[in-house]
C-alpha cells in the first residue's frame, strides 16, 4: 500500500490547537532534569570535538540564467569539468564571508 507523504514549510504549518499549546507550555515548565535521555544519551564534548557541521545538509538548488564574462566563463570551464559546482562553491563562500562581517 502507497503512503502519502506529508511535508511542511514555516508558510504552512497548521496553526496550533488550544490542546497543542497547553501541552507544549506545560512541556516547556518543565526542567532539563526530567528529560529521559536513556534512548538517546547526550553526547560528551570529546564526541563533539569531532563533530562536522552540516555533513548531511543538501541545499535545494535552483536553475537560474545568468549572464557571466566571457573570460571569467574560460577561466572556469578552463579549470575541468564541474564548473557551474564552481560557480556556487565561489558564491557560497562570498555570503559566508559576508555574513561572518556582519552584511546581509
Amino acid at each position: 500500500m502507497k503512503t502519502k507523504m506529508v511535508s511542511y514549510t514555516l508558510e504552512t504549518l497548521p496553526p496550533l490547537t488550544e490542546a497543542r499549546r497547553a501541552s507544549l507550555k506545560a512541556l516547556a515548565s518543565r526542567p532539563d532534569s526530567e528529560i529521559d535521555l536513556s534512548d538517546i544519551p547526550e553526547m560528551t564534548d570529546e564526541q563533539w570535538k569531532n563533530a562536522e557541521r552540516g555533513h548531511f545538509y543538501r541545499p535545494v538548488k535552483r536553475q537560474i540564467t545568468a549572464r557571466v564574462d566571457a573570460d571569467v566563463l574560460a577561466w572556469l570551464k578552463g579549470q575541468g569539468k564541474g564548473y557551474q559546482s564552481r560557480i556556487n562553491a565561489i558564491l557560497r563562500r562570498e555570503m559566508l564571508e559576508a555574513h561572518r562581517a556582519g552584511a546581509k
